[in-house]
């Protein structure tokens, strides 16, 4: 096997094909021929899993680091990786390993010097970068994930996050689009303690946020182990420990490479 078969197995690339855009075609015809899209796909993967950068992707792949480039732009200008999760994602559902029961958010600092939702992160010495939010279901898979600046309050991303959950198929019911409680540490309490409680449950999601001053850190561990867990397997993509990307929106891409490959290896098993 391969190194383009082994980052990309026929049962990813299967799911690709079907959300990936068409190839653009040249009306007059002629000019060189494309790079195979699985090759690019297979050196993205490289370069979110490995961790280096564009130039220093070796020559195995049979394309270019600038083919390589635009073709992941092209791909997170189309929203491809959101649209490869949201089918893993259905297919995992429709098997029923999707728990509703409860839904875990949490959040990871990435390192980074410049670039679109940077800011000084107020827990690590007011070190430039973003912060990325992952909701995970019971059984730790990412059903929702966001980016935003790493001196944003963790209360004020709990509203998109939560808006950010899919309707993901289910093999018993129609497609349910909310969890039935939602777990967060403190650092998502903000100011208004009623604002994003009554908020949750005219959604109906029962919220289950520590309060400041009250709740026993101790046992928040009980059920937020999970998306710690979930972290640190995405973390797996060593691309997500520093980010050399201007745009918010390539930042974000490798954070949902990362999801859906944790998908797809859940689904594989």
């Amino acid at each position: 096997m391969g190194i383009v078969e082994r980052l990309v197995p026929d049962g990813l690339w299967e799911v690709f094909q079907d959300v990936a855009p068409e190839a653009p075609q040249r009306p007059q015809g002629g000019g060189r021929r494309r790079c195979d899209d699985r090759a690019v796909l297979a050196a993205i993967v490289f370069v979110a899993t490995s961790g280096c950068t564009w130039r220093q992707l070796p020559p195995v792949f049979g394309a270019s680091w600038q083919t390589v480039h635009r073709r992941f732009a092209d791909w997170s200008a189309a929203r491809v990786w959101a649209k490869l999760h949201r089918v893993l994602l259905d297919r995992l559902g429709s098997k029923g390993d999707v728990d509703w029961s409860r839904c875990v958010i949490h959040s990871i600092s990435v390192h980074a010097v410049k670039g679109a939702l940077t800011g000084p992160n107020p827990t690590d010495r007011g070190k430039n970068g973003p912060e990325a939010h992952v909701i995970c279901h019971r059984n730790g898979l990412p059903i929702s994930v966001g980016v935003s600046a790493a001196n944003l309050h963790d209360s004020q991303a709990l509203v998109p996050m939560r808006r950010g959950i899919p309707p993901i198929r289910s093999h018993r019911e129609p497609r349910r689009p909310r969890p039935a409680r939602l777990h967060t540490d403190k650092g998502y309490d903000g100011y208004d303690f009623d604002h994003l409680r009554n908020w949750l449950r005219r959604r109906q999601t029962v919220p289950r946020i520590a309060r400041r001053g009250m709740d026993n850190s101790g046992r928040l561990g009980r059920h937020r182990w999970v998306v710690e867990r979930t972290l640190s397997w995405m973390c797996g993509c060593l691309r997500l420990h520093r980010r050399y990307e201007r745009k918010a929106e390539h930042i974000l891409a490798f954070i949902g490479i990362a999801s859906a490959l944790n998908c797809y290896r859940r689904n594989a098993n």
